[in-house]
């Protein structure tokens, strides 16, 4: 019940800050005094601060103190492993980003420990900078581009852009305390997406889109992860079932048309560098082929969503990851397709939307889960 009532009560604070003890009594339906017993356990580990509150003006008498979410003390990692860079982030526990890093690395094919190892070193970095900041990390999410066991805690069962297949994270962090739980990297940018994001959906599908492509389905605001964690490989429903062959050993995949490689192949490109970053500057210069490549690549993707949006009846689409930076040329297309396509329901061409997030919705969202489950259960907090 106490930690219950301890959620309650940051919870309520953390939606509606700065309130006084009074308001949160009288919000939640508990007595000013519980309130003051479990404001006190909470400042006590480092949850939340009181202060005198700003006086209005004309006011007279003593002031009186409120209670605010602390932005110091209590913190979120998120670390990300993408096919071509490391990042992290710490989120405060008002979950306001306060550090953030980024290194490009090529990781396809490298050994798993070694590039654990690099992922490992980044996140000491972020910790050293949180803490001169007066934060304190109290957990570790690892966003990674592939499918992670629900059943044996930090599996990830394969990535194959990575390479990997059945790496165990405990079996290669050099620092057995701090080994991060790991998750899907598009389910995390879903979550970023709807704990962050100004235009909340209850019920979308996010892409993330890349080398691979995944998505995530968020439905009545929580996240669908599938009987085994399999839930959202959209990369490879079959657009053209008689296509080019797969890596997944199947045909027609989504990625084999609207993956980076492929839309580079299109497009005439040689990857070098930054992918995106490369077909958003050809495309911003007008270049042809570039244009064509990308309005092919949205087609398939507004194609293979079709199945999605008949399937769930969602509020929204939202196109993050990377190809949020793709989002001007995609859109018109994969808008086109769906307004062809949807037929059975109404479909507004405006309830397909480019993540504000982009690139950082994974990682922010791996912060970002460290720091609901603090406020969902204050007992985790360590004493400050």
């Amino acid at each position: 019940m106490r930690r219950r009532n301890l959620a309650l009560v940051l919870g309520t604070v953390a939606a509606h800050s700065p309130l006084s003890r009074a308001d949160v009594a009288g919000r939640i339906g508990l007595t000013r005094a519980a309130v003051s017993s479990l404001a006190d356990e909470l400042i006590v580990r480092g949850a939340l601060t009181e202060a005198e509150a700003v006086s209005s003006g004309g006011r007279v008498g003593r002031p009186g103190r409120v209670l605010a979410v602390s932005d110091r003390g209590p913190a979120g990692l998120g670390l990300e492993i993408g096919v071509t860079h490391l990042a992290a982030c710490v989120a405060d526990l008002r979950g306001e980003p306060r550090v953030w890093r980024r290194v490009e690395r090529s990781n396809a094919g490298r050994p798993a420990g070694q590039v654990l190892a690099e992922a490992a070193a980044l996140a000491a970095e972020a910790e050293a900078e949180a803490a001169a900041l007066g934060l304190r990390v109290e957990g570790r999410v690892l966003a990674v581009p592939g499918v992670v066991s629900n059943e044996r805690r930090g599996l990830v069962e394969r990535a194959p852009n990575l390479g990997w297949h059945a790496v165990g994270l405990a079996d290669h962090w050099p620092d057995p305390d701090t080994v991060p739980d790991p998750d899907n990297e598009a389910n995390l940018g879903a979550l970023a997406e709807y704990w962050h994001a100004e235009r909340v959906m209850e019920t979308f599908v996010h892409v993330s889109g890349a080398a691979g492509i995944g998505a995530a389905l968020v439905i009545d605001g929580r996240l669908f992860r599938g009987a085994r964690g399999f839930a959202g490989e959209l990369g490879h429903i079959p657009v053209h079932p008689d296509g080019a062959p797969c890596a997944c050993g199947s045909r027609g995949c989504l990625e084999q048309y609207a993956g980076d490689a492929a839309v580079l192949r299109e497009a005439g490109l040689t990857r070098h560098g930054d992918p995106v970053a490369l077909l958003a500057e050809r495309a911003g210069a007008g270049h042809a082929p570039t244009l064509r490549a990308l309005d092919r690549a949205g087609r398939s993707l507004g194609l293979a969503l079709t199945a999605a949006i008949d399937l769930i009846d969602p509020d929204g689409l939202v196109i993050g990851g990377a190809y949020a930076e793709l989002a001007e040329w995609l859109l018109p297309s994969v808008r086109a397709e769906l307004a062809a396509r949807v037929t059975v329901r109404p479909w507004a061409s405006e309830a397909v939307r480019a993540s504000a997030l982009g690139r950082r919705g994974p990682v922010l969202g791996a912060a970002l889960m460290t720091v609901r489950r603090l406020v969902a259960d204050p007992t985790r907090l360590s004493s400050s």
